[in-house]
């Protein structure tokens, strides 16, 4: 089931069974990160959901919450399809480097190819919080540079219950 709620002629939130959605116990993981996670190649929703249940199933990390998926349009290279957006609040005792490199495992077994910087992609995850941290490495930045000028990351993390 599929719901759609327009913002405005180049916004819309889209709410399904997983997104959004709150898990009601705590954790017993250490640190709680945010991740921004988008695509914009083949079927976003499905991969999407599978990235929910793939997380679900991984004991190194526990989601919280998720929130609506906003499809918004592309920045940077223009020439490409709109984008499905949204953010997962999980937790992890993984640390920082180690998290980075599990989610870009991820991205790789969903089949995600770096050509080009804003190029389309099938599947982005990017760390936007990380436990309160502040970390600034060649490799990793946290807060996210870019995340406040975002409507990609600021509508879907507004609309979150938390």
């Amino acid at each position: 089931m599929v719901k759609k709620r327009v913002l405005s002629d180049k916004l819309t939130l889209i709410y399904t069974t997983r997104f959004p959605s709150v898990k009601k116990r705590s954790s017993f993981h250490r640190y709680e990160v945010t991740i921004g996670i988008g695509g914009n190649m083949g079927d976003v929703l499905r991969r999407f959901n599978h990235l929910f249940f793939k997380l679900q199933k991984d004991k190194r990390v526990e989601v919280l919450q998720t929130a609506p998926i906003l499809k918004n349009p592309p920045f940077g290279y223009l020439d490409q399809d709109d984008f499905l957006n949204s953010v997962i609040v999980l937790t992890t005792s993984m640390q920082p480097k180690r998290f980075l490199e599990f989610l870009m495992r991820l991205e790789k077994r969903f089949s995600r190819k770096r050509s080009f910087s804003n190029a389309p992609r099938t599947l982005d995850l990017d760390i936007l919080f990380f436990d309160n941290r502040v970390i600034d490495t060649k490799s990793l930045k946290v807060p996210h540079p870019e995340w406040m000028k975002r409507e990609s990351v600021i509508i879907p993390l507004s609309s979150m219950s938390r």
